[in-house]
């Protein structure tokens, strides 16, 4: 499972690195310290916390540069994957961005609730909806 140090949960949460350690503190995160001494939140542990509690989207940690403008950083919550297809679920910030892909693509990323991803959404056609009632 990915570790993930505080500063990083903060961006991924987008809150400040106090307001994660008084989560931590208060029990409502829960913590453990890496090899340095330093704390660090179970990946999957942070993607289940980020469901309720991410306020912001976080910046991208992937930095490379790309056509694409619609991207969303943030972390892997749940796989569900067959022999063939997958279903990837990613909080990013208070989004929540599903993906559909082979099983082969998500073994080859080794995506995993905990993981910090980038979704890129690449679409030719937006439907909006609205709840007011149609003209005749």
């Amino acid at each position: 499972m990915p570790m993930i140090r505080v500063r990083e949960a903060a961006e991924l949460l987008g809150v400040s690195d106090d307001t994660v350690r008084r989560w931590i503190e208060d029990g409502s995160l829960p913590a453990s310290q890496d090899a340095s001494s330093r704390k660090v939140i179970d990946g999957a542990a942070l993607a289940d916390f980020a469901r309720t509690n991410a306020a912001t989207a976080p910046k991208d940690p992937i930095g490379v540069s790309s056509s694409a403008r619609n991207r969303f950083a943030g972390l892997v919550t749940k796989v569900t994957a067959d022999t063939v297809m997958a279903q990837v679920e990613m909080q990013c910030g208070p989004f929540t961005v599903v993906s559909l892909m082979s099983s082969e693509a998500v073994r080859e990323l080794n995506l995993e609730p905990g993981s910090i991803a980038v979704a890129v959404v690449k679409a030719t056609t937006v439907i909006v909806e609205t709840t007011t009632p149609q003209k005749p």
